[in-house]
């Protein structure tokens, strides 16, 4: 009894300390693409087994509940903007001249014809709020150590994803590759990220393969062109009265 006694709070307190551990590798994970306030220019192409589309955008955040994406090309969608503020997602398309509030059903969607959904960028779930964390292993990747770290939804957490896999760079905390899982089990897209390069003292991968496994030959590619953190970025930004006029 008295081994018991010394035993169960060490197994207790290294449990305490794993649980801990994966939450903070993922936050701080997380945090290398975040800080009070950014911007960014991205490339995004959609690539097909005959075709590809390539698109560019403009992106501003403040903090995690604040972003604004504006397309600048190709011209046919120039102008299309999507807003989020806290829960809520706005789409403004100039070519109606309409503002329309996207309802939580959306957020499944596909985004402008790639393999993203409205909410991957978007980013209405949060992979650190909406979800519990655990490290299921370590493994070598390109060179480089990672954690590999199991994401499960917390009960009654509004995501779209059974489970997300992520292998988190040891070093730089990168998020080397990622494995998306519906709810029942099924690996649905995977994330292949390269190219680190630094962007406003972050090394950070500068070129992101979002891939859908059950679409052989698609895939899409997202190219950071710039990224800047701590920039000072006018509240308007974040208003739908401002979509239409943002530049």
């Amino acid at each position: 009894m008295r081994i018991l006694k010394i035993i169960l709070p060490v197994l207790l307190l290294s449990f305490g300390l794993s649980a801990q551990n994966a939450y903070d590798i993922v936050k701080k994970s997380d945090n290398k693409l975040r800080s009070a306030t950014s911007f960014a220019k991205i490339k995004i192409t959609a690539v097909r087994p005959s075709w590809s589309k390539e698109m560019t955008i403009k992106t501003w955040t403040k903090n995690s509940n604040y972003s604004v994406a504006l397309v600048t090309s190709p011209a046919k969608e120039k102008g299309i903007v999507f807003l989020r503020r806290d829960k809520e997602v706005w789409n403004y398309v100039p070519s109606i001249s309409r503002t329309i509030k996207l309802p939580p059903s959306m957020m499944t969607q596909g985004w402008m014809g790639t393999d993203l959904t409205n909410d991957d960028m978007i980013k209405q779930s949060s992979i650190l709020v909406d979800y519990n964390h655990k490290i299921a292993g370590e493994e070598l990747i390109d060179g480089h150590k990672t954690w590999k770290i199991v994401l499960t939804p917390k009960e009654n957490a509004a995501v779209i994803w059974g489970k997300i896999i992520l292998w988190i760079d040891k070093e730089e905390y990168n998020q080397l590759r990622g494995e998306y899982y519906d709810e029942d089990n099924f690996l649905i897209n995977k994330l292949i990220s390269s190219k680190i390069k630094e962007f406003d003292g972050r090394k950070i991968p500068s070129h992101i393969e979002f891939i859908p496994e059950d679409n052989p030959g698609n895939k899409t590619l997202i190219d950071y062109l710039d990224l800047n953190f701590k920039i000072k970025i006018p509240e308007k930004y974040f208003t739908t009265a401002y979509m239409k006029r943002l530049r």
